[in-house]
């Protein structure tokens, strides 16, 4: 008994020890960054464990392994203290104005995976301390002061997937390894590159003092030769049959080259794929889309995989669709988002592969419970919101180019085995011309999800996915559909609107949820989701600011400005949406369709 208790008492001091270091230096983070004294009040130096700390995340052992302040206005430097959070695998300071250096501490942290900086107004040199951060994958520095060379240790670290150094005053050679990670992004420098490099030069200097920002440029071609042929082959003769180059490009004139290679893709043959699904079976289907059905299938390795094949690739759209997949999919590397495996191509076929998601889609969670299943609560409702949020922020305002997804609902929203949410459903994706602030193109997308000014105009921004994912919440908050005639207001849009107005959301909210939730979140929630859908696409707020709001900042401001000028737009909205004819069958085949041809 005394041995146990023994025991007990050493597990209780290491865990007290534990909280303390890793608390002490998180509050020393605090006051380095000046916080202003209404933010982070709940990181209190009496309360030594921050596991229940704002915008701190921790695992079970008690490890903080993730702190995300994004765009807070912190100034103030960086504490070295930093370095003691070795079990620290996310920090995210993006967007604040920190001054002074990286610390050279901040190599401590062994077992960090993704680092952002990026737009402060940081000075100094790059730590070559960072060398030693071997579990590192994602390093954004971009738009600081920085300066000097790049350390030839950054170029050994084994993990290093995604590196952006754009936007300092760096200078020297670029070490010749940093070429071979799959996306990197020098440019806005004062660079140098090895002549005898093949790849073209990364940056350039601003002697003229005129801005310049990366062009964005995507090649599809060979990414390990192997790998990548059967993609190139099938760009390269679609290209030579249209007349154009092989290489799929989106050039903004004027501006700075940016490359963008593809990810070790794998290229399944046919039968692979077709043992995979027991000769793809209907009893296998796991869902089907605009372009294709989805099937579940094992890999003769045992490896689950949800494999997508076009039914009819060369109908019109269907082989842009494939196209665009296999790019988007490729540029966009999130926890939050769909991740693309390989491809299969045959003179007949066009095949995508997928990791299986075990729990499948949000829509099916909400509307298609089997007996048995477990209903989506409402703890997992708001990580599956925030989640989707931070996947399409970073499609918006971290991928190079830039990327509006263009079909945001629940059926997009996949869950992973431990119900982490990712985005996928890139069949209608764009890139976007970052020189323009919205895009004319063909209208596409799901009814109701639709925003009025793409209905109206054909012009899609990030902002469309912004409406898109708005009534995603929705959607999540009653468990309804976006449109249901069955229903006495056909849009859930209008059903919310009007139940918000009369105070009466409590009518709304999804029974399934039998009353456990907790009623200040949904009514948040409503509020982000009612913001997100405006009228107007620059009433909207960005995929960033909607993290935040999730997150219990800003909200009741935009809330109160969006109160007062509500019912100014309220018949205006009305009179558009009377103009279009939606008696059609969009209850129960709610599929993404190409509503126009070209404007």
């Amino acid at each position: 008994m005394e041995l146990v208790l023994a025991v007990l008492i050493l597990a209780c001091l290491h865990s007290t020890v534990q909280s303390d270091y890793q608390g002490d230096a998180l509050y020393a983070l605090k006051n380095s960054l000046h916080v202003p004294s209404t933010l982070l009040t709940d990181w209190n130096q009496n309360q030594v464990n921050p596991c229940t700390w704002s915008n701190v995340i921790s695992d079970n052992s008690n490890n903080v392994v993730s702190v995300r302040l994004s765009t807070m206005n912190f100034s103030g430097t960086l504490s070295p203290r930093i370095g003691a959070l070795r079990n620290l695998k996310e920090l995210t300071l993006k967007g604040n104005n920190i001054n002074g250096e990286i610390p050279e501490e901040s190599g401590n942290l062994s077992n960090l995976n993704s680092l952002d900086l990026e737009n402060n107004h940081l000075t100094g040199q790059i730590p070559s301390s960072l060398g030693n951060l071997k579990e590192l994958r994602f390093l954004t520095l971009s738009q600081n002061n920085l300066n000097d060379s790049i350390p030839e240790s950054l170029a050994d670290l084994p993990n290093l997937i995604n590196i952006q150094l754009d936007t300092n005053n760096l200078s020297g050679q670029i070490p010749a390894r940093l070429f071979q990670i799959p996306k990197y992004n020098f440019t806005g420098n004062h660079l140098n590159c090895d002549k005898n490099l093949p790849h073209p030069c990364e940056s350039r200097s601003n002697d003229s003092g005129a801005s310049k920002k990366p062009t964005i440029r995507i090649i599809v071609g060979i990414f390990g030769v192997v790998l990548l042929f059967g993609v190139f082959l099938f760009f390269w003769c679609k290209a030579k049959h249209k007349g154009y180059r092989r290489e799929v490009f989106v050039d903004v004139a004027g501006e700075v080259d940016r490359r963008i290679a593809f990810g070790p893709l794998k290229r399944y043959s046919w039968s692979e794929l077709e043992l995979a699904t027991d000769n793809f079976s209907e009893n296998n289907v796991l869902g089907q889309g605009g372009f294709g059905k989805v099937y579940r299938g094992v890999l003769a390795d045992n490896t689950k995989v949800a494999v997508k094949r076009l039914t009819d690739f060369e109908s019109p759209g269907a082989d842009a669709a494939f196209q665009r997949e296999v790019e988007m999919t490729s540029v966009a590397v999130h926890r939050n988002l769909l991740r693309l495996i390989g491809f299969c191509t045959t003179p007949t076929e066009r095949l995508l592969v997928y990791p299986f998601m075990q729990n499948s889609s949000v829509a099916s969670r909400l509307r298609e419970i089997k007996p048995g299943e477990p209903v989506l609560d409402w703890a997992m409702r708001k990580r599956i919101a925030l989640g989707a949020a931070r996947g399409l922020e970073y499609l918006h305002e971290h991928c190079n180019p830039k990327i509006s997804h263009r079909d945001v609902k629940v059926d997009n929203v996949l869950l992973d085995d431990d119900f982490e949410p990712v985005v996928g459903g890139f069949g209608l994706a764009k890139l976007v011309d970052v020189r323009q602030t919205n895009v004319t193109t063909q209208v596409r997308g799901t009814m109701g999800h639709i925003a009025p000014e793409y209905l109206s105009t054909g012009k899609s921004s990030e902002r469309t996915d912004v409406f898109g994912y708005g009534i995603m919440l929705l959607e999540l908050v009653t468990g309804q559909r976006a449109i249901d005639f069955a229903r006495e207001n056909a849009y859930l849009l209008d059903l919310v609107r009007k139940s918000e107005t009369v105070k009466r959301l409590d009518a709304i909210i999804d029974p399934n949820l039998n009353r456990s939730y907790n009623f200040q979140e949904v009514e948040i929630m409503i509020q982000v989701a009612l913001l997100c859908t405006q009228r107007l696409p620059e009433a909207r707020p960005g995929m960033s600011e909607v993290v935040r709001m999730l997150e219990g900042e800003g909200l009741a401001e935009r809330w109160e400005e969006w109160q007062h000028v509500e019912v100014t737009h309220r018949q205006e909205y009305e009179r558009l949406q009377g103009g279009f004819d939606w008696a059609i069958d969009c209850v129960d085949n709610q599929e993404a369709i190409e509503l126009s041809g070209g404007r």
